[in-house]
């Protein structure tokens, strides 16, 4: 019986990979809080961890044929402009630290949950290859 790693492993890797370049956008706009028209960004985890599954399936993911992609690429994620949820100070920028801060210690904990469902895997197929 073969077994795909890919298969085995992808959507954790590729839930990793989300949330190390989802790490970046967020560390960005929080370098960016005084830069006058920033625009706040941010990544839609769901939509991007589905794109990659649907990828690693073999499918792309398109509604109609006739549309086109869009918004920026980071990664291979979708990039969107995060919005602001406070009002605007006068120069343009929607960067809010405590939600910049807030969102990037929740993706850093996820990515920490990511790695240890990937080591136990690991640890599982280990054991499973030992006859344990």
């Amino acid at each position: 019986m073969s077994l795909s790693l890919d298969k085995y492993f992808g959507v954790y890797e590729q839930s990793m990979r989300i949330r190390q370049d989802r790490a970046e956008i967020l560390a960005n706009n929080l370098a960016n809080a005084n830069t006058p028209g920033f625009k706040a960004r941010d990544v839609d985890f769901k939509a991007a961890l589905a794109d990659a599954e649907s990828q690693l399936a073999g499918k792309m993911r398109q509604t109609s044929a006739n549309h086109m992609p869009g918004g920026e690429s980071m990664g291979g994620q979708r990039v969107q402009f995060r919005t602001p949820s406070q009002p605007d100070t006068g120069d343009g920028n929607t960067v809010d630290t405590e939600v910049e801060k807030m969102a990037y210690m929740e993706n850093a904990y996820r990515y920490n949950a990511s790695v240890q469902f990937l080591t136990g895997g690991i640890t599982g197929m280990l054991s499973a290859i030992k006859g344990e």
